[in-house]
C-alpha cells in the first residue's frame, strides 16, 4: 500500500477524469480543449487510508475572440432605436500579438465635452479681458 494520496481530475460533470496522479504533482491543464464560458474544476483526493475530499473551484474559459460592444450595459433597460458598436478580435497565441483590431474604437466620453468647453470658455472670458484692456 503506498504512503502517498492520489488525485483525480475532473472538468465540470464528467465522470471519467482527465488525470489520476500520486501527489504531490504539477499539472497543466489545456483550457484550449474546453469550450468558452463557465466550467467546474474538480478535484478528488483519496488518501491512503481510503478517505475522500474533494474541492469544486468553477473558472470561466475565453479562449476565443474577446467581444466588446459599446451603447448598451448588462441588464439594461431599454425603449426605442438602440445605436451599437461591436468589436471582436482574437488574442493570437502565446507567441505573437495580434495588434490589428485589438483596440475598440470609442466614442468621447462626456467629461472630456465639458473639459473642453470649460477651456474654451475660460480662454473667451481672458481673450475679452484683453481686448477690452488694449483699448
Amino acid at each position: 500500500m503506498s504512503d502517498k494520496s492520489t488525485v483525480f481530475i475532473f472538468i465540470d460533470d464528467d465522470i471519467k477524469p482527465i488525470a489520476e496522479l500520486a501527489t504531490p504533482v504539477s499539472f497543466e491543464l489545456d483550457t484550449r480543449k474546453l469550450t468558452d464560458g463557465d466550467h467546474l474544476l474538480k478535484i478528488v483526493s483519496k488518501d491512503p487510508t481510503g478517505k475522500e475530499g474533494i474541492r469544486k473551484i468553477p473558472f470561466v474559459v475565453r479562449n476565443g475572440p474577446a467581444i466588446t460592444i459599446e451603447g448598451i450595459k448588462e441588464n439594461a433597460v431599454v425603449d426605442g432605436v438602440l445605436p451599437l458598436m461591436i468589436n471582436a478580435y482574437g488574442k493570437g497565441d502565446q507567441k505573437s500579438f495580434l495588434i490589428e483590431g485589438s483596440e475598440t474604437p470609442q466614442s468621447i466620453p462626456y467629461w472630456v465635452w465639458i473639459a473642453i468647453i470649460g477651456f474654451v470658455g475660460w480662454a473667451l472670458f481672458y481673450l475679452v479681458r484683453y481686448i477690452s484692456i488694449a483699448q
